[in-house]
């Protein structure tokens, strides 16, 4: 900060402060330092040290400008100071400006924390108004609202009252001049002046109450504590009422279909039931879903998304773990896992309620004692590894696993109380010690590890699957492309397969009839394997629909079902090749729209990939790629065309027949956040988040554009815009829940 005659500090709102008295007292100190470090005879030791550096070219610091500014300095006047007194009282200065601006920081905190006290008691201050208050219902995950949070400095009972005067405020008193408190004080008092009058006049009621104003026929509610009003048609204002309760509608939504698998993040999670139905899960839904009469059911007791499956020994009772989540009244739900029935899709049995961190991505039953144990690993740091009395709801021992990623954790299914874990870097096997038929008292029992050794074999990087052979040997299949079957009662390798694919092994499969199948990750392929380890026969996916993720037999054995990391399922067999049976994006899913007049429906998302989606039969009628992320979508009221908003803030209009792209136009600086046309077709109103809506004049059925107008006025991105039956005026929402018409 430059130097004018005196010290200059800027407070935070806006103000000034000259301090020079203080500057003169600290000159004229230093002058009298001087005059005695001169009698000394220190004057002439530091000038030899200036001329031995200036002589040399070699100085660290330019001091001519620095002189320059001490000379033309008007606190100095006509002093005799020699050069580094100049300097030295330039530093004291310096200290002295620091010291003050502490001193600010510390009287600024006090300020806003009586601010934050006068914002509290606005309610014991404001006017009242005779208006009519009714408290609305309880704000849930339901009606997509929140609890409000409230913003601000906390308070605590160390908190400075009103009246009182804290400690530090008296320490600011003593170290500012009168004039520099009485500067204080005086824009405090205007500060907490306009912040009493801001709570006075914006707060009518409660945050959490409604009200009607029916003068101006306005009901105004709080959102987060900003408050929204929403006006009451003409015709309804003279009956409206709060109180007034609207019927619930007659009809009730019911699932009737799920789109898409969960292939990229999970693993072992396609599985075929005696009744020929496949089990998988995509969100927070369990689907069973009949190829062969094209239905579906679904269990849909989890309460966030689900992350892990296992089928008991039984083929009826199904076990599935979730991510912690939110219930319905914003609390947290921890991970934990639902035991349920597959035919009545009841839940038996709900476990692990606090016991497992963020998900639970490993469950497996036991099959040596009929199913009564089931072992999960959590997405902990620690990764840990539980084993629990299922049907008594009861643990019986945990461990912390690894702290690496654990990718698959298994029960042997030949040697009892034996549990294979793999990942990164990692094969181990456990034993659970102390359980004796399993009826092991909760908590009574221990688990201890063995590690697999590789020896003279390639270790790789990551264990990434597990299978057993029909003699009970483990078979693993690794980020090297390597097979390692390690011997049965053994932790050590006896076959070895390398280079059976090229990159990762994803899935392994062992047959009835004893062969194996394993898929590729790089590679797509899948590989037929007799007892031999011989290759019998491969076929590859295509591309589009990504490596394989896991592979399961079908009820005759001549049906292959492979899930793909790209979330699709396949179906077929080796020798004819495997087709998509079920197909679903890949990252997240925004824009979706439904047509006109068709049993169709357009999807769009950030994989960049839009489908077009054939309602009564479940499946896409055509699929394209974009050069971007997608993020909403909206189709013409003839239904020729769709228009597609991406996150450039460019939006595409394409044919719905041959999905051609028609125009493009990008206009918005931020992504588009809304498209919508007319119920007439003659317009398109394009929202963004640059919080402009953009108007095109539309002819050609869809197929021209003109831009006719922006309107402003939202303080923030638009979310949503509906228009009017007539096409005569629209109205649009935003961030911060303004609605404008």
């Amino acid at each position: 900060m430059p130097y004018c005659g005196g010290i200059t500090l800027e407070d935070a709102a806006g103000g000034s402060y000259h301090g020079d008295k203080i500057e003169k007292e600290g000159c004229e100190k230093q002058r009298k330092e001087g005059r005695l470090e001169r009698q000394k005879g220190k004057k002439t030791k530091k000038k030899k040290g200036m001329s031995e550096s200036g002589a040399g070219g070699s100085s660290v610091y330019d001091t001519s400008s620095l002189l320059q500014y001490c000379n033309d300095d008007g606190l100095s006047g006509p002093s005799a100071m020699d050069t580094d007194d100049r300097i030295s009282n330039l530093e004291q200065r310096l200290q002295l400006q620091e010291d003050e601006m502490q001193v600010l920081r510390a009287a600024l905190s006090d300020a806003l924390r009586r601010l934050r006290v006068c914002e509290e008691r606005g309610d014991a201050i404001r006017g009242r108004q005779s208006v009519h208050i009714v408290k609305p219902p309880p704000r849930t995950a339901q009606n997509g609202t929140a609890p409000r949070r409230r913003t601000g400095l906390s308070t605590s009972p160390s908190s400075p009252k009103m009246g009182g005067t804290p400690v530090f405020a008296k320490s600011v008193r003593r170290s500012l001049s009168p004039e520099r408190m009485s500067f204080l004080k005086r824009d405090i008092s205007d500060t907490r002046s306009r912040v009493l009058a801001s709570c006075i006049g914006r707060r009518d009621g409660k945050s959490k109450q409604v009200v009607f104003y029916p003068e101006e026929g306005v009901v105004k509610l709080y959102l987060r504590g900003r408050a929204v009003p929403l006006y009451v048609p003409d015709s309804l204002v003279a009956s409206y009422s709060l109180d007034a309760k609207s019927e619930l509608p007659t009809r009730q939504l019911q699932l009737e279909w799920v789109y898409g698998y969960r292939g990229r993040d999970c693993r072992s999670n396609l599985f075929v039931l005696p009744s020929g139905e496949l089990l998988y899960f995509t969100a927070a839904v369990c689907v069973l879903y009949d190829p062969a009469a094209g239905t579906q059911r679904h269990y849909r007791g989890h309460t966030d998304d689900i992350k892990s499956l296992a089928v008991h020994p039984d083929s009826v009772t199904i076990a599935s773990g979730q991510v912690a989540g939110n219930s319905q009244d914003g609390k947290a739900l921890p991970p934990h896992v639902r035991i349920w029935h597959s035919v009545s899709l009841c839940t038996l049995h709900v476990i692990g309620v606090g016991s497992f961190e963020r998900a639970v991505t490993c469950l497996s039953f036991s099959k040596t004692d009929g199913g009564s144990l089931l072992c999960a690993c959590d997405e902990s740091g620690d990764h840990v590894l539980s084993v629990w009395q299922w049907q008594r709801e009861a643990k019986m021992a945990e461990v912390k696993c690894s702290t690496e990623p654990v990718l698959a954790t298994i029960f042997h299914p030949t040697e009892q109380n034996l549990i294979i874990t793999c990942g990164k870097s990692q094969l181990y096997y456990w034993s659970l010690e102390g359980a004796t038929g399993g009826g092991a008292t909760s908590g009574g029992a221990t688990l201890s590890k063995r590690q697999g050794v590789f020896e003279k074999y390639e270790k790789p990087r990551f264990v990434l699957c597990v299978a057993f052979a029909e003699n009970g040997d483990v078979v693993t299949g690794d980020s090297n492309g390597n097979l390692y079957v390690w011997g049965k009662g053994s932790h050590r390798i006896s076959h070895a397969v390398s280079n059976a694919h090229d990159g990762s092994i994803f899935a392994l499969c062992v047959c009835r009839d004893g062969t194996l199948l394993s898929g590729g990750g790089k590679d797509g392929r899948v590989i037929l394997w007799d007892r031999d380890y011989k290759k019998v026969q491969e076929t590859r996916i295509p591309e589009c629909f990504g490596p394989v993720r896991t592979i399961a037999e079908g009820r005759g054995g001549d049906t292959l079902y492979v899930g793909t990391t790209k979330n699709c399922v396949m179906s077929g067999n080796l020798e004819s090749g495997l087709n998509c049976l079920i197909q679903g994006h890949t990252d997240e899913l925004w824009g979706l729209c439904t047509h006109p007049a068709l049993d169709l429906f357009l999807t769009c998302g950030h994989d960049k990939f839009v489908h077009l989606w054939n309602s009564k039969e479940h499946q896409p009628v055509w699929s394209t790629t974009l050069e971007e992320a997608a993020r909403v979508a909206g189709f013409h009221p003839s239904g020729s065309v769709v228009a597609i908003g991406t996150s450039s803030g460019r939006f595409l209009v394409l044919d719905s027949q041959t999905h051609v792209i028609v125009t493009s136009i990008c206009d918005a600086a931020e992504q588009i956040s809304v498209t919508s046309y007319s119920p007439d077709g003659r317009y398109l109103a394009v929202g963004s988040h640059d919080n402009f809506i953009y108007m095109y004049e539309v002819a050609e059925e869809g197929r021209e554009y003109r831009r006719v107008g922006k309107c402003t006025g939202h303080s923030s991105y638009v979310t949503h815009l509906d228009w009017a039956s007539d096409s005569s005026c629209f109205m649009t929402n935003s961030g911060d829940y303004e609605i404008l018409y």
